[in-house]
């Protein structure tokens, strides 16, 4: 197993080439500024030993050379900052020995992995110098790792087997030990490797319901929020009268609505976060994850819902309701989730930016207040009123005593909660329509790239170059010809 080393002047696109590696090689990739998420103690993270970290003393001991340790802190956070949230925990640097140590741990019983660091050095002062020396080595010995540094090139130069110099003015060829070769033949021939074998267990689920349910900021804050929102709906609405009660409905389902939205616009921070979690071995699956977060959301706006559907009653004391409890639960339902699938859909299960996520998410929303005909019955233009038959707002109205009789084309009563339903899951069933014919145009890219990387397999200059950062025999650190390409860069 080797170590290659990818150095270069600033902007020549050593990080470039690290990640058009790992798109070829779904590897283990730890990024230059890699994230976690800030709020999981460190000693929860499942089937990791802390005290292999050199700095861990640090926070375990309660006495360090015979004083107290103020910084004693056993419950320590990973730290930093995500939504927007500042969560205060390990260093920089210490985050970037977390991430190596992490990683040593997970490989240690693999072989033949491909693994990729961007800047290891990068954060780490110089008394940690040798840990992470002596973690590189000892990973390279099973291992084939691609690295690329801007600091202390001299060190890793005297570890590497093999050298990579990337250029800003030739975009089309790369330098390896001195040797010119096409960039795209070196990418397939270091784009080489074992696939990591996730296992999942009953830990990882406990770690998963800890971190983001019983543990959980944005949980907590939720609920204080929806409690606070919907207490101050209760108090304005009391005693609503049966003729008002569409009012107060209408001002519960918005409450309700914004009561759960900023959790909602969390789920984009939280998928990128996880992703690099995931490159980084911390989880065993990335779908278990997004299939486990998904229920959370729904368990979240369920417990929302049943807060809500209790205000409500509340405020119509007195049998001023029009709708049966029961019922009425499961309409309210519906509604809220044609507005909140879309969040879970696009803001976990998509690779849309922040923005994206809020503008094309908060879409049926919007759509709905124009188009339902649930804020005036009756109105609109022909072909643009036959609109509200995509809304479960609309025969959420038509069920309504009294309200009914103004909707227009209102369904059968035995009808309405069976469209209610459907409609309420409308934007769910297209966006999974929508990935299955992603997922099909992904088969054939992929067999496509396959039939690629089995044609650049046969070529000559491939092959020479797998087998130089593959072989530890083609150790070339002492070349002068090596050392003038770093010098150079």
């Amino acid at each position: 197993m080797t170590l290659t080393v990818i150095v270069g002047a600033s902007g020549s696109g050593k990080t470039t080439f690290l990640g058009d590696v790992h798109k070829l090689h779904k590897c283990c990739y730890i990024r230059q500024y890699h994230t976690l998420r800030p709020y999981v103690p460190v000693r929860k993270i499942p089937t990791f030993d802390p005290t292999k970290l050199p700095f861990w003393s640090l926070y375990s001991n309660r006495m360090l050379e015979g004083t107290k340790n103020k910084s004693y802190n056993p419950s320590v956070k990973i730290g930093g900052t995500m939504a927007g949230e500042f969560i205060a925990g390990l260093s920089g640097g210490q985050r970037k020995m977390l991430l190596f140590e992490l990683v040593r741990q997970r490989t240690a019983s693999s072989s033949d992995l491909l693994i990729c660091l961007d800047e290891p050095f990068c954060g780490v002062t110089d008394d940690f110098l040798p840990y992470i020396v002596e973690t590189l080595n000892e990973m390279c010995k099973k291992h084939n790792l691609l690295v690329v540094t801007n600091d202390h090139v001299d060190k890793l130069k005297g570890m590497a087997d093999n050298i990579i110099t990337v250029s800003a003015i030739d975009r089309e060829n790369i330098l390896l030990n001195s040797e010119n070769f096409e960039r795209t033949k070196a990418l397939h021939a270091m784009s080489t490797g074992k696939d990591f074998v996730h296992t999942f267990d009953s830990g990882q689920f406990r770690f998963f319901l800890d971190i983001e349910l019983f543990s959980s900021p944005q949980v907590v804050q939720t609920l204080i929020f929806t409690i606070f929102a919907l207490g101050l709906v209760l108090a304005a609405f009391w005693d609503t009268q049966r003729e008002a009660f569409p009012a107060a409905l209408i001002a519960v389902q918005i409450v309700a609505f914004f009561c759960i939205n900023p959790y909602l616009i969390s789920l984009t921070d939280w998928r990128n976060t996880v992703r690099e979690e995931t490159q980084a071995l911390m989880h065993s699956s990335l779908e278990i994850n997004f299939a486990l977060k998904s229920l959370l959301v729904l368990a979240l706006l369920s417990l929302i819902m049943a807060i809500s559907l209790g205000c409500l009653l509340l405020c119509s004391q007195g049998g001023n309701n029009m709708m049966e409890a029961g019922p009425l639960a499961l309409y309210m339902f519906f509604d809220s989730a044609s507005m909140t699938f879309p969040f879970i859909c696009f803001g976990v299960y998509s690779r849309l930016p922040s923005q994206a996520v809020d503008i094309v998410s908060s879409l049926p929303f919007l759509l709905m207040l124009i188009f339902s005909t649930t804020f005036s019955p009756g109105a609109g233009v022909a072909g643009v009123k036959v609109l509200r038959y995509l809304f479960s707002r609309f025969y959420f109205w038509c069920a309504l005593e009294g309200v009914g009789d103004m909707m227009e084309g209102c369904p059968g009563d035995d009808e309405l909660l069976v469209y209610a339903a459907l409609t309420g899951c409308l934007g769910l069933i297209l966006f999974v329509l929508f990935k299955c014919a992603l997922h099909l145009v992904s088969k054939v890219q992929a067999k496509r790239a396959l039939m690629q990387t089995e044609t650049m397999a046969a070529d000559a200059d491939v092959q020479k170059i797998r087998r130089m950062s593959t072989s530890t025999s083609l150790h070339v650190q002492d070349s002068p010809a090596v050392v003038a390409a770093v010098a150079q860069a």
